[in-house]
């Protein structure tokens, strides 16, 4: 007797949802003629200092705050130090 497929429980089925993380490293705010004005090797100062944690959303919703690292292979993660509480915010 050939048993039945299982249907996904709903747990399951939660897991394969798509999540898209965005980290946000900082703000700033410009007109248009600065922007127009920035070229190649320009910097943009952000208001966020290096030392302060960096916001992590999930689909636009800030979930934590992190710190910055470089990983194997020399690219960037974060590190979770707080996850937020109230997920009714976003950017």
């Amino acid at each position: 007797m050939a048993s039945e497929p299982k249907a996904p429980t709903q747990k399951q089925a939660v897991y394969s949802v798509p999540v898209e993380i965005a980290v946000v490293l900082g703000k700033a705010n410009l007109r248009v003629n600065q922007l127009l004005k920035l070229g190649r090797g320009a910097v943009v100062e952000l208001e966020q200092k290096a030392s302060q944690p960096v916001e992590i959303y999930a689909n636009d919703i800030l979930v934590a705050r992190g710190d910055v690292v470089i990983t194997e292979g020399d690219k960037i993660g974060v590190t979770l130090t707080e996850l937020v509480k109230s997920y009714n915010q976003s950017r």
